[in-house]
């Protein structure tokens, strides 16, 4: 984003070194604290004083490393009780929605899944049955699919196991998928970030999903482009794909979500959980 009018040059110099500790994501070293923020290790010591003076960076006695500190901290927490995802998300569409062209939907997990929370139409018009309150199914929408890859797998078993067990009897928006596809799908909606599907769950309809990740971690919403199969490009070096990810990367980042930070080891297959918690069904000996 860019501000006109005369800053001051002391304070943006001071943001870039604090910059580098958030970007860092570890105490570092002066030298190379300097090196990321573009500054002689002598400049970056002074200001580095003056932060430990206000508390919004340490260091280590044992290491002598650079971290952020306990005021960092507070700034921090207070700018996460002012800002609420959906507020966020919800005005950022708006010129995002311009900007694409198409549709751009906002979807929460609700009580039977993915929930349509907002529609922002774009100047190029699609005629599919989208409104706030519109469920879609888990393993038939780009959207679904992007709550089966990057949410908690506990939270969408119980409503993923009833999809798969219904099939096409199931309510929401999409024609349900089987296991196995599901699995390939999640696998490369995690690989790639997003989740795409083309001609479904309406013929001639592509739609792309991604997601917004909160300062946890969590999985907090989904944006997704719904548009015509012959101008919507899915795959992944498409304008569309990118401008989404930019723009959901962003979302993400404005709600504190680091990617260095989670452990992205404790993150379990979500079909895995769902297929140890459907019915188990012992094979006969022969």
């Amino acid at each position: 984003m860019s501000i006109d009018g005369r800053g001051v040059q002391s304070v943006e110099v001071g943001g870039r070194i604090l910059s580098a500790l958030v970007k860092a994501g570890k105490p570092l070293m002066l030298r190379e604290l300097a090196t990321m923020a573009d500054v002689a290790p002598a400049q970056a010591h002074a200001y580095l004083v003056s932060f430990r003076k206000l508390e919004l960076v340490e260091q280590d006695a044992a290491s002598g490393r650079y971290q952020l500190g306990p005021f960092a901290l507070q700034l921090g927490i207070a700018r996460l009780r002012s800002f609420d995802p959906l507020r966020l998300a919800g005005h950022a569409i708006v010129d995002f929605a311009e900007e694409v062209g198409l549709m751009v939907t906002i979807a929460v997990w609700g009580t039977h899944g993915p929930t349509i929370v907002q529609v922002q139409e774009g100047s190029d018009q699609v005629h599919v049955n989208v409104r706030t309150g519109t469920v879609f199914s888990i393993t038939g929408t780009a959207t679904g699919k992007v709550f089966a890859a990057f949410m908690p797998p506990k939270v969408i078993a119980t409503q993923l196991n009833e999809e798969l067990r219904k099939g096409a009897r199931i309510q929401g928006i999409g024609t349900a998928t089987s296991r196995k596809e599901l699995e390939a799908e999640v696998a490369t909606a995690r690989s790639f970030g997003y989740a795409p599907t083309e001609g479904r769950p309406v013929t001639g309809i592509n739609a792309i999903a991604a997601p917004v990740f909160d300062y946890s971690g969590q999985m907090q919403l989904a944006i997704t482009i719904i548009g015509p199969k012959g101008v919507l490009d899915v795959g992944p070096a498409s304008s569309h794909t990118k401008a989404l990810l930019a723009f959901t990367h962003k979302l993400s980042a404005q709600l504190g979500y680091a990617p260095h930070a989670t452990d992205e080891t404790e993150q379990e297959e979500t079909v895995q959980v769902a297929r140890a918690e459907a019915p188990v069904k012992r094979r006969r000996r022969a």
